[in-house]
């Protein structure tokens, strides 16, 4: 299996100055749009390039392949999410336990701005290149900041994070994937976070 590193080497030039930046940002928002309006099926460079407003020269000098594109977005959306579950993990000292996994469930089922077709395409390419995302550290903080907030959150070992990482993440992986409908519903989210409170109660138990 390719590793973090390889799965994610998708620049052929690095963007250093501002200008560069704002087309790859470009670039990358016009892939996510192209994927959400007709998917995989749709998604080639051509196309993205004419989104974006550029030549497909100039996006070739960025990414070699639709491929890189894809995994570049994977990478873009993959730090947002992790910033918004950390900016949900700070909230209000004074939230509860619940609420705080709360917040940090919300976080991830809205990852892509609520692009599901972009994110089911994204996370089907990716799966099929191997490559896998690390969500471990967003629980393993999330349970080390409620430590001594709230009585039913405890610290994980080593290996219950690494049960609890995953289990979480393959129930959202899976609604995406399945194009569940009730995904964005409160009752979806209702039993993610049940899923989390049980089992971190279940291991303070033991």
């Amino acid at each position: 299996m390719a590793s973090r590193a390889q799965a994610f080497a998708t620049k052929r030039r690095i963007p250093r100055q501002t200008r560069a930046e704002e087309t790859v940002t470009a670039i990358l928002e016009a892939s996510a749009q192209v994927l959400e309006a007709g998917g995989l099926a749709a998604f080639t460079t051509n196309a993205v390039a004419e989104r974006a407003g550029v030549s497909i020269g100039t996006l070739y000098q960025y990414f070699a392949d639709k491929q890189a594109l894809l995994r570049a977005l994977a990478e873009r959306e993959l730090r947002r999410t992790l910033a918004a579950v950390a900016a949900a993990l700070r909230g209000n000292p004074q939230a509860s336990g619940e609420e705080r996994v709360r917040a940090m469930v919300r976080a991830m089922v809205n990852a892509f701005s609520g692009r599901l077709r972009a994110r089911r395409a994204v996370v089907q390419a990716i799966l099929a290149q191997g490559a896998s995302f690390e969500m471990m550290q967003p629980i393993t903080t999330f349970l080390a900041q409620s430590e001594g907030h709230d009585r039913a959150l405890v610290k994980l070992t080593r290996e219950q994070t690494f049960v609890l990482s995953r289990a979480l993440m393959g129930v959202i992986r899976a609604a995406v994937v399945e194009e569940q409908p009730f995904f964005k519903s409160r009752s979806f989210e209702d039993e993610v976070v049940r899923l989390v409170i049980g089992y971190v109660a279940a291991a303070a138990a033991t």
